[in-house]
């Protein structure tokens, strides 16, 4: 006679935190949209390809914005995007996004950033973390969220180093323009499997000391993360303070993940797809200028816009 076993509920509920890309959006044309779209994912392709988007609407609250939602949504599908929830806007907005399924999300509150010299308390095996399928790779367990505006508009300054409208697609149709910014949310993953890069929690630093490649993704949750080697492009690295790369750094980074505006990413040889400060991002839309682009160089937030920049030795 079979041993009896116990009978499993027909489900289990578990909480858990994903990281999403929050656009805002600042257009009621879907079409305007679109094409905004369309000029980032055709300089960068793949950059948004299945990636679950949170919409921020806050920019479309005033009364006399008509939005088509159900237009906005198609335009962000065609470009690969999957929405799935809304956050700010009004209450009206709200209730239509749910009548289409989507769901309510609360904005992010800026974090602050952690103090100098912090000490980790959590062991290095439980605080990595590998995604399964295309995003695999190592993590640190991350608890903050991080959502940040960018509507500003910057040229490049030569005197400075290379800077652009900071997270904006710009592109102009039937007269109007769209801006639409991304941010970086969080992730709590699970453990780490040999096949990873090895990585070391020492204080409120990660550091990596194997190559990144294409789909793995690293972060530091609460402080720096150190790459002692390359981040091929498709990789992504992500740290709530500082990112150093001793290497060519090829793939995306998201420095100040939490929303450090103070946040800076190094690297010796400067190349990524793209960048991101405190929800403020750039990327290879504008390419880097000669001085700076496979070189040693710096990228900070100043003001509202990125700024990268030769290092001097």
């Amino acid at each position: 006679m079979p041993p009896t076993v116990p009978d499993l509920p027909a489900f289990d509920l578990k909480s858990r935190a994903w990281t999403l890309t929050v656009l805002r959006v600042h257009t009621t044309d879907p079409t305007v949209l679109s094409a905004a779209l369309a000029v980032s994912t055709e300089e960068a392709p793949g950059l948004f390809e299945h990636e679950p988007v949170v919409l921020d609407l806050s920019s479309l609250a005033g009364e006399e914005q008509v939005l088509d939602l159900p237009g906005l949504l198609k335009a962000l599908r065609a470009q690969g995007m999957l929405p799935v929830a809304v956050q700010g806007g009004t209450a009206q907005q709200h209730a239509q996004a749910l009548d289409l399924g989507l769901a309510e999300a609360a904005a992010a509150l800026p974090r602050a950033p952690s103090p100098v010299g912090s000490e980790a308390t959590a062991d290095a095996g439980a605080a990595l973390d590998a995604v399964d399928g295309g995003d695999s790779g190592l993590a640190a367990d991350a608890d903050a969220d991080a959502d940040a505006d960018a509507d500003a508009d910057a040229d490049a300054d030569a005197g400075t180093g290379a800077a652009e409208p900071a997270g904006s697609f710009v592109p102009e149709a039937g007269g109007a323009t769209a801006v639409a910014a991304v941010a970086q949310e969080e992730e709590p993953l699970s453990a780490p499997d040999a096949s990873q890069p090895a990585a070391l929690l020492r204080g409120s630093t990660l550091v990596v000391d194997t190559p990144l490649r294409s789909g793995q993704r690293v972060y530091a949750r609460g402080g720096d993360l150190v790459v002692l080697s390359a981040v091929s492009f498709g990789a992504e690295v992500i740290a709530d303070g500082h990112i150093h790369v001793y290497g060519p750094l090829r793939g995306r980074a998201i420095a100040g993940a939490s929303g450090d505006a103070s946040a800076r990413i190094f690297s010796t040889a400067m190349d990524p797809q793209l960048v991101s400060i405190a929800g403020i991002y750039r990327t290879t839309e504008v390419p880097l200028p000669d001085e700076v682009l496979g070189r040693a160089a710096q990228v900070s937030l100043q003001g509202e816009r990125i700024v990268v920049e030769a290092l001097k030795f």
